[in-house]
């Protein structure tokens, strides 16, 4: 793989030790007691978390577009090679073993199929792509790569997530044919059209670079460094930022796989930004011996109390049974009783009176390495289990929850065709154009 020379200003930021230091020759597969020569794609943010997170290996290579924050990660990782474009990056360090992504989602799949082309370990973030055919593309080439993959979704390495799941699948409740799901987000601004007018670029931001195959448009600070989430050329709203983690309980839990029908409401529906509030509603035909489910996704914030103050938009109050939703959590409804899983806590009974006896069912799920997830996905790139949140797992999940998104969009329900990618409401919202010079 080959790609353009960088120019003269890159060749500034990387400094001239990016033309002279050695390199180590191809990767090969590494035993159980060596350390992964890694590569980061973005260095701050979630990426910093990331860095950190993988720095049990060699952090050989980091790459942000934007120096202030690249400099910020390479003070930890002196050694390490710095770059501001991914693919220069990707062409130079022949000897990566692995890639972690941690770009804004509107990257992710650019980044992530150029690695496992290239035959690297890749580490994404959720959600694992910005749009639904992405998802699939992507999962498509990680299983003809053979490389061991992980989307960030840190709680699936859990003990508590691995028990919600025991709990519901030995039939503590009995059959879910119900399922409910919230979180508070958003925390940015949404629900807003595009500012008016440009803003400088930053001295040490490549805004063309942090576009990537997103259309072009004139910096502002309401895009980088923070609120690039609320924006649809950028980010996936509430819901793919957060979904990822909420659903996945769920998701594992009944099997759901892929929805039949979905539809969304929500307020204000403008066409760059995501709402202040939705309600989306999955339904999932019987998955062999598991019936029927109906998943309502709720986000946001809608109306106020006595006070004035945000509600939550929330599951109606009688579900919980004098139990108390967090800001995140999960409602299972079955014939026997509910499941509350407030996202990161052990599960809970509902009714509690009628569970006063019950005996927790053994554990039948395999456990993560020191509830690591980060690890677990490390140890599969050193040949060993494959990661929990791989991408032949991350792909089909990452689509349910970016066919909410395509609803929204769209504004009607949406017949999906899994088997061929088609949903004739929201074509557009399924697959997106590419800029210019772009492709995966």
């Amino acid at each position: 793989m080959s790609f353009p020379a960088p120019s003269r200003r890159e060749f500034l930021a990387y400094g001239t030790g990016f033309w002279i230091a050695s390199r180590p020759g191809p990767a090969q597969e590494k035993g159980p007691n060596s350390k992964l020569a890694i590569g980061v794609i973005g260095a701050d943010g979630m990426g910093y978390g990331n860095v950190k997170g993988v720095s049990s290996e060699t952090i050989a290579a980091l790459c942000d577009v934007d120096e202030a924050r690249l400099a910020k990660a390479a003070k930890d990782h002196p050694k390490a090679n710095r770059y501001i474009d991914y693919r220069v990056m990707l062409d130079k360090e022949k000897g990566l073993d692995a890639l972690v992504v941690s770009t804004p989602d509107h990257t992710h799949a650019v980044a992530t199929m150029a690695a496992l082309k290239l035959g690297k370990h890749v580490y994404c973030e959720k959600p694992l792509t910005h749009s639904v055919w992405e998802a699939r593309t992507v999962a498509a080439e990680a299983a003809r790569s053979g490389k061991a993959t992980q989307m960030g979704t840190r709680m699936h390495a859990s003990e508590v997530i691995r028990r919600t799941v025991e709990f519901i699948q030995a039939g503590a409740v009995g059959p879910v044919r119900e399922v409910h799901a919230w979180t508070d987000r958003p925390i940015w601004p949404q629900g807003i059209d595009r500012p008016e007018g440009a803003m400088p670029t930053p001295p040490l931001l490549n805004w063309d670079l942090w576009l990537g195959p997103a259309p072009e448009r004139p910096y502002h600070s309401a895009y980088h460094p923070f609120s690039w989430r609320g924006w649809w050329d950028f980010g996936t709203g509430a819901l793919g930022d957060m979904a990822c983690h909420i659903l996945d309980a769920p998701f594992w839990a009944l099997k759901l796989g892929a929805p039949a029908t979905i539809e969304a409401e929500g307020e204000p529906r403008k066409p760059e930004t995501g709402p202040l509030w939705s309600t989306i509603r999955y339904e999932f035909p019987a998955r062999a011996e598991l019936p029927p489910v109906k998943l309502t996704w709720y986000e946001g914030r809608k109306g106020k109390d006595a006070n004035g103050k945000d509600l939550m938009n929330l599951p109606p109050p009688e579900l919980f049974r004098g139990a108390k939703a967090d800001t995140n959590g999960v409602l299972f409804v079955g014939d026997k009783g509910a499941l509350l899983y407030n996202y990161g806590a052990q599960p809970l009974l509902l009714p509690r009176e009628d569970f006063a006896d019950f005996k927790p069912p053994a554990p039948t799920l395999p456990r993560a390495p020191g509830n690591n997830h980060y690890q677990d996905w490390i140890q599969a790139c050193k040949g060993g289990p494959k990661a929990g949140s791989s991408f032949d797992y991350a792909g089909p999940l990452t689509e349910l929850v970016l066919l909410g998104v395509a609803a929204f969009r769209a504004g009607q329900r949406i017949e999906w065709d899994a088997a061929n990618l088609k949903a004739p409401e929201a074509e557009s919202f399924i697959r997106r154009e590419y800029r210019k010079g772009w492709s995966l």
